[in-house]
């Protein structure tokens, strides 16, 4: 089965690593790669990095790709204008946590790539406190 592979993108490759782990004990078929910090394991992003993880994890359903800050977003345009402006590679708007939770979830039940982004960007009208 072909699922929609999840890039995530942060500033700390502690914070992705970390969050990769998580999702892959959730759905450990799911593709995920990840893109964080420097070259000389400073805090942020890079174009060419965030490129090679969606090389890693893009299939025929298409990838989504997740960020926590703006520039992070500023070099995923950057990654994605490298390989085409290619249609089956989707930015995220939602909470990176929440958000990939929900698309590995959705990218395990076989969705499409427009599901895999409806559900994960639902997720932004989430109350976590119920009072």
């Amino acid at each position: 089965m072909s699922y929609v592979g999840i890039v995530l993108i942060s500033h700390s490759v502690e914070l992705v690593k970390g969050l990769q782990a998580l999702l892959n004990q959730i759905q450990p078929d799911v593709p995920i790669a990840i893109s964080g910090g420097t070259e000389d394991g400073g805090i942020g992003t890079d174009p060419f990095a965030i490129k090679e993880a969606i090389e890693l994890v893009n299939s025929e359903k298409g990838v989504v790709l997740f960020f926590d800050l703006g520039s992070a977003l500023l070099n995923a345009e950057m990654a994605i204008e490298m390989l085409g402006n290619n249609e089956n590679m989707k930015l995220v708007d939602a909470p990176i946590v929440e958000g990939s939770y929900v698309a590995v979830v959705e990218s395990g039940c076989g969705s499409s790539l427009l599901e895999v982004v409806q559900a994960a960007e639902g997720v932004r009208a989430l109350n976590k406190l119920t009072r």
